[in-house]
Protein backbone atom coordinates (compact mmCIF):
# COMPACT_ATOMS: atom_id res chain seq x y z
CA UNK A 1 0.00 0.00 0.00
CA UNK A 2 3.10 2.35 -0.25
CA UNK A 3 0.82 5.09 -2.59
CA UNK A 4 -0.47 6.38 0.81
CA UNK A 5 2.76 6.91 1.55
CA UNK A 6 3.23 8.72 -2.06
CA UNK A 7 0.14 10.88 -1.09
CA UNK A 8 0.71 11.29 2.34
CA UNK A 9 3.95 12.95 2.32
CA UNK A 10 1.94 15.83 0.32
CA UNK A 11 1.14 17.44 4.09
CA UNK A 12 5.48 17.94 4.75
CA UNK A 13 5.66 19.99 1.83
CA UNK A 14 6.41 23.24 4.31
CA UNK A 15 8.97 21.65 6.37
CA UNK A 16 11.25 19.74 3.51
CA UNK A 17 13.63 22.60 3.49
CA UNK A 18 16.29 20.50 3.85
CA UNK A 19 17.64 17.01 2.84
CA UNK A 20 16.45 16.07 6.53
CA UNK A 21 13.67 13.27 6.05
CA UNK A 22 14.83 12.45 2.46
CA UNK A 23 17.76 10.99 4.16
CA UNK A 24 16.21 8.84 6.46
CA UNK A 25 14.01 7.47 3.49
CA UNK A 26 15.45 4.06 2.82
CA UNK A 27 16.80 3.06 -0.64
CA UNK A 28 16.79 -0.06 -2.52
CA UNK A 29 19.96 -0.52 -4.32
CA UNK A 30 19.82 -1.85 -7.74
CA UNK A 31 16.13 -2.03 -7.74
CA UNK A 32 15.69 -2.34 -11.68
CA UNK A 33 16.34 -4.75 -14.16
CA UNK A 34 19.04 -5.15 -16.23
CA UNK A 35 18.51 -5.63 -19.66
CA UNK A 36 16.00 -3.48 -22.46
CA UNK A 37 12.70 -2.10 -21.14
CA UNK A 38 10.03 -0.37 -21.85
CA UNK A 39 10.44 3.35 -24.13
CA UNK A 40 8.39 5.31 -22.67
CA UNK A 41 4.70 6.54 -24.51
CA UNK A 42 4.99 8.44 -27.52
CA UNK A 43 1.54 9.43 -26.24
CA UNK A 44 2.35 9.61 -22.61
CA UNK A 45 1.75 12.65 -20.96
CA UNK A 46 5.19 13.25 -19.11
CA UNK A 47 4.14 12.34 -16.09
CA UNK A 48 5.59 9.74 -13.56
CA UNK A 49 5.10 6.26 -12.78
CA UNK A 50 5.43 4.20 -9.80
CA UNK A 51 5.23 0.44 -9.01
CA UNK A 52 3.95 0.23 -5.31
CA UNK A 53 4.00 -2.94 -3.43
CA UNK A 54 2.50 -3.96 0.09
CA UNK A 55 4.81 -7.68 0.96
CA UNK A 56 4.05 -10.48 2.70
CA UNK A 57 6.82 -11.09 4.97
CA UNK A 58 7.59 -14.08 6.78
CA UNK A 59 9.75 -12.34 8.63
CA UNK A 60 8.56 -11.59 12.59
CA UNK A 61 10.77 -7.84 11.93
CA UNK A 62 10.59 -5.06 9.60
CA UNK A 63 11.88 -5.57 6.33
CA UNK A 64 10.59 -2.00 4.94
CA UNK A 65 11.76 1.67 6.12
CA UNK A 66 14.36 2.71 8.39
CA UNK A 67 12.80 0.37 11.15
CA UNK A 68 13.65 -2.45 8.86
CA UNK A 69 15.87 -4.86 10.73
CA UNK A 70 15.54 -7.91 8.25
CA UNK A 71 16.10 -8.02 4.34
CA UNK A 72 13.54 -6.54 2.58
CA UNK A 73 14.12 -9.60 0.08
CA UNK A 74 14.91 -13.16 0.20
CA UNK A 75 14.63 -16.02 -1.88
CA UNK A 76 11.00 -17.76 -1.11
CA UNK A 77 10.47 -15.66 1.92
CA UNK A 78 8.27 -12.34 0.70
CA UNK A 79 5.24 -12.35 -2.24
CA UNK A 80 3.82 -9.15 -3.37
CA UNK A 81 0.48 -8.70 -1.26
CA UNK A 82 -0.69 -5.76 -3.09
CA UNK A 83 0.60 -4.28 -6.48
CA UNK A 84 -0.34 -1.14 -8.01
CA UNK A 85 0.69 0.81 -10.65
CA UNK A 86 0.34 4.77 -9.64
CA UNK A 87 0.86 7.25 -12.60
CA UNK A 88 0.71 10.61 -12.02
CA UNK A 89 0.06 13.19 -14.30
CA UNK A 90 2.54 15.45 -15.65
CA UNK A 91 0.47 18.63 -14.51
CA UNK A 92 0.51 16.90 -10.63
CA UNK A 93 -3.09 17.43 -10.92
CA UNK A 94 -4.58 13.57 -11.03
CA UNK A 95 -3.12 10.09 -9.85
CA UNK A 96 -3.99 7.27 -11.76
CA UNK A 97 -3.81 3.83 -9.84
CA UNK A 98 -4.31 0.53 -11.79
CA UNK A 99 -4.29 -2.71 -9.30
CA UNK A 100 -3.13 -5.79 -10.30
CA UNK A 101 -4.26 -8.63 -8.43
CA UNK A 102 -2.20 -10.63 -6.66
CA UNK A 103 -3.67 -14.15 -8.22
CA UNK A 104 -2.99 -12.87 -11.85
CA UNK A 105 -1.37 -15.28 -13.83
CA UNK A 106 1.37 -14.42 -15.92
CA UNK A 107 4.75 -14.88 -17.68
CA UNK A 108 7.43 -13.65 -15.46
CA UNK A 109 10.92 -14.06 -16.99
CA UNK A 110 12.96 -16.58 -16.78
CA UNK A 111 10.18 -18.72 -15.04
CA UNK A 112 7.46 -19.99 -17.17
CA UNK A 113 3.96 -18.65 -16.11
CA UNK A 114 2.84 -18.39 -12.04
CA UNK A 115 0.97 -16.07 -10.38
CA UNK A 116 2.60 -12.63 -10.61
CA UNK A 117 2.83 -12.20 -6.28
CA UNK A 118 5.77 -14.72 -7.45
CA UNK A 119 8.21 -12.34 -8.90
CA UNK A 120 8.99 -10.91 -6.10
CA UNK A 121 9.56 -13.67 -3.73
CA UNK A 122 12.00 -15.35 -6.83
CA UNK A 123 13.34 -12.08 -7.73
CA UNK A 124 13.04 -9.39 -5.44
CA UNK A 125 12.12 -5.15 -6.63
CA UNK A 126 14.33 -6.19 -10.49
CA UNK A 127 11.72 -9.67 -11.24
CA UNK A 128 9.16 -8.00 -9.87
CA UNK A 129 9.47 -4.96 -11.94
CA UNK A 130 10.48 -6.85 -15.23
CA UNK A 131 7.36 -8.64 -14.68
CA UNK A 132 4.73 -5.85 -14.46
CA UNK A 133 6.79 -3.78 -17.32
CA UNK A 134 6.42 -6.63 -19.66
CA UNK A 135 2.53 -7.29 -18.85
CA UNK A 136 1.47 -3.97 -18.98
CA UNK A 137 3.67 -2.53 -21.36
CA UNK A 138 4.69 0.79 -19.24
CA UNK A 139 7.77 1.99 -18.22
CA UNK A 140 8.27 1.75 -14.51
CA UNK A 141 10.10 4.96 -13.22
CA UNK A 142 9.99 4.67 -10.02
CA UNK A 143 9.25 2.02 -6.66
CA UNK A 144 8.11 1.77 -3.59
CA UNK A 145 7.46 -0.89 -0.85
CA UNK A 146 6.34 -1.24 2.35
CA UNK A 147 5.44 -4.54 4.69
CA UNK A 148 2.97 -5.51 6.91
CA UNK A 149 4.64 -4.19 9.97
CA UNK A 150 5.33 -0.75 8.29
CA UNK A 151 1.40 -0.64 7.67
CA UNK A 152 0.25 -1.20 10.75
CA UNK A 153 2.32 1.33 12.31
CA UNK A 154 1.78 3.78 9.68
CA UNK A 155 -1.91 3.42 10.33
CA UNK A 156 -1.89 3.56 14.00
CA UNK A 157 0.53 6.96 13.54
CA UNK A 158 -2.24 8.98 11.88
CA UNK A 159 -4.70 7.48 14.87
CA UNK A 160 -6.81 5.15 12.85
CA UNK A 161 -8.71 5.45 9.72
CA UNK A 162 -12.23 5.62 9.49
CA UNK A 163 -13.45 3.29 6.95
CA UNK A 164 -17.36 1.69 6.32
CA UNK A 165 -18.04 -1.75 6.15
CA UNK A 166 -20.76 -2.32 3.51
CA UNK A 167 -22.24 -5.91 5.43
CA UNK A 168 -21.23 -8.18 7.87
CA UNK A 169 -18.44 -10.99 6.59
CA UNK A 170 -16.65 -12.90 8.81
CA UNK A 171 -12.93 -14.26 7.39
CA UNK A 172 -12.51 -17.95 8.18
CA UNK A 173 -8.97 -17.96 7.57
CA UNK A 174 -7.97 -14.91 9.55
CA UNK A 175 -11.23 -15.52 12.11
CA UNK A 176 -11.97 -12.33 12.07
CA UNK A 177 -15.82 -10.58 11.96
CA UNK A 178 -16.70 -7.25 10.31
CA UNK A 179 -19.75 -5.47 10.89
CA UNK A 180 -21.71 -3.68 8.53
CA UNK A 181 -21.42 0.30 9.75
CA UNK A 182 -18.53 2.74 9.71
CA UNK A 183 -15.50 1.90 12.27
CA UNK A 184 -12.48 3.84 12.73
CA UNK A 185 -9.89 0.65 12.15
CA UNK A 186 -6.36 0.41 14.08
CA UNK A 187 -3.12 -1.13 12.67
CA UNK A 188 -4.01 -5.04 13.16
CA UNK A 189 -8.06 -4.30 12.33
CA UNK A 190 -6.95 -2.05 9.35
CA UNK A 191 -4.26 -4.82 7.95
CA UNK A 192 -6.66 -7.61 8.14
CA UNK A 193 -9.75 -5.99 6.48
CA UNK A 194 -7.24 -4.73 3.58
CA UNK A 195 -6.27 -8.88 3.09
CA UNK A 196 -8.95 -10.25 3.61
CA UNK A 197 -10.84 -11.98 0.33
CA UNK A 198 -12.23 -15.26 2.55
CA UNK A 199 -16.13 -14.95 3.36
CA UNK A 200 -16.70 -12.03 0.48
CA UNK A 201 -19.07 -12.45 -2.49
CA UNK A 202 -16.26 -11.55 -4.88
CA UNK A 203 -13.05 -12.73 -3.66
CA UNK A 204 -9.99 -10.80 -4.58
CA UNK A 205 -11.65 -8.58 -6.29
CA UNK A 206 -13.43 -7.13 -3.35
CA UNK A 207 -10.51 -7.33 -1.64
CA UNK A 208 -8.90 -5.01 -4.04
CA UNK A 209 -12.45 -2.68 -3.43
CA UNK A 210 -11.34 -3.03 0.09
CA UNK A 211 -7.44 -1.85 -0.29
CA UNK A 212 -8.81 0.89 -2.56
CA UNK A 213 -11.69 2.07 0.01
CA UNK A 214 -9.15 2.55 2.55
CA UNK A 215 -6.71 4.39 0.53
CA UNK A 216 -8.91 6.83 -0.28
CA UNK A 217 -10.16 6.96 3.62
CA UNK A 218 -6.20 7.17 4.81
CA UNK A 219 -5.18 9.81 2.14
CA UNK A 220 -7.83 11.78 3.60
CA UNK A 221 -6.95 11.10 7.26
CA UNK A 222 -3.35 11.82 6.57
CA UNK A 223 -4.15 15.26 4.99
CA UNK A 224 -7.08 16.42 7.18
CA UNK A 225 -5.27 15.07 10.33
CA UNK A 226 -2.29 17.40 10.64
CA UNK A 227 -2.18 20.99 10.18
CA UNK A 228 0.53 22.81 8.38
CA UNK A 229 0.80 24.94 11.56
CA UNK A 230 1.38 22.01 13.75
CA UNK A 231 4.87 21.27 12.58
CA UNK A 232 5.00 18.75 15.68
CA UNK A 233 2.46 16.93 14.50
CA UNK A 234 3.67 17.12 11.03
CA UNK A 235 6.95 16.08 12.26
CA UNK A 236 5.58 13.05 13.79
CA UNK A 237 4.37 11.85 10.67
CA UNK A 238 6.84 12.48 8.21
CA UNK A 239 8.90 10.44 10.79
CA UNK A 240 6.12 7.59 10.50
CA UNK A 241 6.25 7.45 7.04
CA UNK A 242 10.02 7.01 6.60
CA UNK A 243 10.11 4.71 9.07
CA UNK A 244 7.80 2.55 7.06
CA UNK A 245 8.58 2.56 3.54
CA UNK A 246 11.50 2.08 1.28
CA UNK A 247 12.14 3.48 -2.67
CA UNK A 248 14.60 2.72 -5.47
CA UNK A 249 17.69 4.53 -5.27
CA UNK A 250 17.16 6.32 -8.51
CA UNK A 251 15.17 8.16 -6.71
CA UNK A 252 16.92 11.59 -5.48
CA UNK A 253 16.02 14.01 -2.24
CA UNK A 254 15.41 16.58 -5.15
CA UNK A 255 12.76 13.73 -6.36
CA UNK A 256 11.60 13.20 -3.05
CA UNK A 257 11.09 17.41 -2.57
CA UNK A 258 9.36 17.74 -5.86
CA UNK A 259 6.87 14.81 -5.26
CA UNK A 260 6.37 16.39 -2.08
CA UNK A 261 5.59 20.05 -3.59
CA UNK A 262 3.38 18.57 -5.91
CA UNK A 263 0.87 16.58 -4.34
CA UNK A 264 0.37 19.27 -1.78
CA UNK A 265 -3.23 19.93 -3.60
CA UNK A 266 -4.04 16.47 -4.42
CA UNK A 267 -6.92 14.97 -2.86
CA UNK A 268 -8.63 12.13 -2.76
CA UNK A 269 -11.10 13.17 -5.10
CA UNK A 270 -8.40 13.58 -7.37
CA UNK A 271 -7.05 9.97 -7.78
CA UNK A 272 -8.59 7.27 -10.00
CA UNK A 273 -8.98 3.09 -9.59
CA UNK A 274 -9.40 0.51 -11.66
CA UNK A 275 -8.53 -3.29 -11.42
CA UNK A 276 -6.71 -5.38 -14.36
CA UNK A 277 -9.41 -6.59 -16.64
CA UNK A 278 -9.95 -10.30 -16.12
CA UNK A 279 -11.22 -12.91 -18.38
CA UNK A 280 -11.93 -15.58 -15.80
CA UNK A 281 -10.44 -17.53 -13.14
CA UNK A 282 -9.02 -21.25 -13.40
CA UNK A 283 -7.44 -23.72 -11.28
CA UNK A 284 -3.87 -24.18 -12.98
CA UNK A 285 -1.92 -27.00 -11.13
CA UNK A 286 -3.81 -27.00 -8.30
CA UNK A 287 -4.05 -23.02 -7.76
CA UNK A 288 -6.75 -20.60 -7.72
CA UNK A 289 -6.03 -18.12 -10.81
CA UNK A 290 -7.23 -15.18 -12.36
CA UNK A 291 -6.97 -14.92 -16.32
CA UNK A 292 -6.25 -11.34 -17.54
CA UNK A 293 -7.15 -9.45 -20.36
CA UNK A 294 -3.73 -8.55 -21.33
CA UNK A 295 -4.63 -6.31 -24.34
CA UNK A 296 -7.14 -4.41 -23.15
CA UNK A 297 -4.56 -4.14 -19.63
CA UNK A 298 -2.07 -2.86 -22.27
CA UNK A 299 -4.79 -0.56 -23.64
CA UNK A 300 -5.47 0.91 -20.14
CA UNK A 301 -2.24 1.34 -19.49
CA UNK A 302 -2.03 3.56 -22.33
CA UNK A 303 -4.49 5.70 -21.79
CA UNK A 304 -3.38 6.41 -18.44
CA UNK A 305 0.11 7.30 -19.50
CA UNK A 306 -1.97 9.59 -21.88
CA UNK A 307 -4.04 11.17 -19.43
CA UNK A 308 -6.95 9.92 -20.75
CA UNK A 309 -7.82 6.18 -18.67
CA UNK A 310 -10.61 4.76 -19.94
CA UNK A 311 -13.72 4.40 -17.41
CA UNK A 312 -15.53 1.10 -16.02
CA UNK A 313 -16.00 -0.78 -12.84
CA UNK A 314 -13.23 -0.32 -10.28
CA UNK A 315 -12.80 3.13 -10.89
CA UNK A 316 -13.37 6.10 -8.44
Amino acid sequence: MTVLTLLGLGIGGAWWATDHYGDQVTRIPDAFPDGPRPPESDSSDGGTTFLLAGVDSRSKRPTTGKDAAAQLWKYGAQRSDTLMLVHLSADESTAYTMSIPRDSWVPIPGHGSAKINAAFSWGGPPLLIQTVEQLTGTRVDHFGVIDWHGFRSLTDAVGGVPVTVPANTYDPEQQRHFRAGTHTMKGEEALAYVRQRHGLPGGELDRIKHQQQFLTSLVGEVRGGVDITDPFGTDKMLDAITRTVSVDDRMSNGDLRGLVLGLRHLHASDTRFATAPIVRSETIRGQYALILDREKLRAECRAIESGAPQTRGGSS
